[in-house]
């Protein structure tokens, strides 16, 4: 049995990192963290804010969800990590998003609306 290098260990820790940042930008996940109390635990505090590095644009730029890195910045804040325990703080998250996301495509496709998905 061989042990990972170094590079092996690294790239593995940057692609866990990245798509557990990528998962805080759904507000039923956020949801769940803090239904499990996760956000009441100063070592998992700790982690959230040591990922704070993903906001900086060498790493943003493997984000392929955006939303996660406001949300990253906002579970600093003790409030916000209390009120995602409400599942309807998610609903309201979510519903936020997806009225950014059409505003976003209408003012991209200049004032078309999208196509219907079939």
């Amino acid at each position: 049995e061989t042990t990972p290098s170094v590079d092996e260990n690294e790239k593995t820790r940057f692609i866990v990192e990245l798509e557990f940042v990528q998962c805080l930008a759904n507000p039923f996940y956020l949801n769940f963290l803090a239904q499990h109390k996760l956000f009441e635990d100063e070592s998992f505090i700790n982690y959230l804010a040591y990922l704070q590095y993903w906001t900086k644009q060498e790493y943003a730029r493997f984000i392929k969800y955006p939303h996660c890195l406001e949300y990253l910045k906002l579970l600093q804040d003790a409030t916000f990590r209390k009120q995602l325990v409400a599942q309807h703080t998610a609903r309201y998250i979510e519903d936020q998003q997806l009225r950014h996301w059409m505003t976003f495509i209408k003012n991209r496709s200049g004032g078309m609306e999208p196509p219907p998905t079939a």
